[in-house]
């Protein structure tokens, strides 16, 4: 019950850049003999107690989000839980024993039916992803539980409380507005870490698009060359992009920053003679995707934009919203939310090939 905005905390901690390469770090000193060495064992214990602790906090967080609920049901009584007086409480101590049990056995069904495990190195929009499948499991399961207690336990005094499609749904609703209710409190009450934990994000894609500048201070279209041999040795530095009318532009690259769809048409924007130059070809946006898809550096961020990633200097994110500034454009683009994960992902795979080609 109640998303698990924890998650947003501890991604702030493992998106750290210092923090994989102190843990090999330490696992390769763990490696040697020498009992000198031993002092690098206090890092993983540290980071241990720290984990520690922060599982503590996501039971804590359930612990009080199914007393939540709990305590809703003990003030308006449902289920004929009046008529069993003093014996209620009991009966609501037992309710959220149970519901949180509910709640680890949701985390084992995302982790292992799913396949959504806990990760934080995937980002704020896979947190908030697995916290929508978290309510979407857990809330019917509860209420399923629920009415089975209803039925075995409840049904005594209040013969109503037998198992039908009716109690379930009057329990689905009933748990489904508590569960909401306590998600928007979560919500509220980690609204900074989630902020935090978005901008730490940011910062590091940031990181990546200044490291991959600094890699190699040569001509742009060396360096989106290179990125393109890395990845797909056959494509052409060149490309022709065709239209339905046999129009075509012929351009590099590495000089491409971005397209646009406007109605029936492609606007390609891109660099030429020292400036910004634009072109129209009647297209679709699918087909342009289909000329382009041989080059990685060129992915959809927007259902109106294609972007060359090679060109961006710099990622705006507010508020849950994303822009990429481009070199030599003077309005950001916007990359929609379905697209968020692909650009992080690409950028991240590009910082990925530059380091190893650098080592």
């Amino acid at each position: 019950m109640g998303l698990m905005e924890t998650d947003f905390s501890r991604f702030i901690l493992h998106s750290s850049p210092h923090f994989v390469p102190l843990q090999k770090k330490c696992k390769d000193r763990l490696r040697l003999s020498n009992p000198s060495e031993l002092h690098c064992i206090r890092l993983p214990l540290s980071l241990y107690r720290i984990m520690n602790k922060e599982h503590k906090e996501t039971i804590r967080v359930r612990a009080i989000s199914v007393g939540f609920a709990v305590l809703a049901l003990g003030v308006f009584k449902p289920f004929g839980l009046g008529a069993w007086k003093w014996e209620a409480y009991l009966h609501l101590l037992m309710i959220w024993l149970l519901g949180l049990g509910v709640c680890f056995l949701t985390e084992i069904i995302l982790k292992y039916v799913v396949r959504k495990p806990r990760s934080y190195q995937q980002g704020v929009d896979y947190i908030i992803r697995r916290n929508l499948w978290f309510q979407f499991i857990n809330t019917p399961l509860i209420s399923l539980m629920i009415c089975l207690y209803r039925h075995f336990l409840l049904r005594d005094r209040v013969p109503a409380n037998h198992l039908s499609w009716n109690n379930f749904f009057e329990t689905l609703v009933i748990i489904a507005f508590c569960s909401f209710a306590i998600g928007l409190y979560w919500r509220f009450k980690f609204r900074s870490r989630y902020l935090a934990a978005e901008l730490e994000e940011t910062r590091l894609l940031n990181e990546h698009l200044k490291e991959l500048r600094q890699a190699d201070e040569k001509r742009a279209e060396e360096h989106a060359s290179a990125i393109i041999e890395s990845t797909n040795p056959t494509a052409s530095p060149y490309v022709v992009l065709t239209g339905t009318t046999n129009e075509t532009i012929r351009l590099q690259v590495a000089d491409l920053l971005y397209l646009e769809t406007i109605g029936n048409y492609v606007k390609v924007h891109y660099w030429c003679d020292d400036h910004v130059k634009t072109d129209m070809l009647r297209a679709t946006s699918k087909q342009m995707e289909d000329e382009l898809q041989d080059y990685p550096t060129i992915v959809r961020c927007h259902r109106a934009f294609l972007v060359n990633l090679c060109q961006v200097e710099q990622i705006i994110s507010h508020a849950g919203t994303m822009q990429l500034v481009l070199c030599n454009c003077q309005e950001p683009i916007p990359v929609s939310r379905s697209n968020m994960t692909r650009i992080k992902e690409a950028i991240k795979g590009m910082s990925d090939r530059a380091q190893q080609r650098k080592g």
